[in-house]
């Protein structure tokens, strides 16, 4: 009786509590991509983006595996794939955000002139 009561329990639950902590491959991929948004002045707009878009995170993954043929003119089609990997998992938006911010205040640090 206490496995169908422990089975009903987990019968619905979304996730198993674990930490999304991106591999190696993703990680690399995760970086430049935060680098460069840093570049380019848009962290911001794209944290904005980030947590609007939280709850569907999913589908954006479905949609790069969907327009992978087409994005990669612009980018390594093994990149996108692992991108999309990346963002089924849940979490995935709260690492990634961190990311972000962790390449803008780096690139601030850069930009700074030094202190006497």
């Amino acid at each position: 009786m206490s496995t169908w009561r422990e089975n009903l329990k987990r019968a619905f639950a979304l996730d198993d509590g674990a930490v999304c902590v991106p591999d190696e491959h993703e990680r690399e991929v995760l970086e430049k991509l935060a680098r460069e948004i840093a570049k380019r002045e848009l962290t911001g707009p794209a944290l904005a983006f980030l947590e609007m878009s939280r709850p569907l995170n999913a589908l954006s993954a479905a949609a790069i595996h969907f327009f992978t043929p087409i994005a990669s003119v612009l980018a390594s089609p093994v990149a996108l794939r692992r991108f999309a990997e990346f963002l089924e998992k849940r979490g995935s938006i709260d690492v990634l955000c961190g990311m972000l911010e962790d390449a803008q205040s780096a690139l601030e640090r850069e930009s700074r002139p030094p202190t006497l």
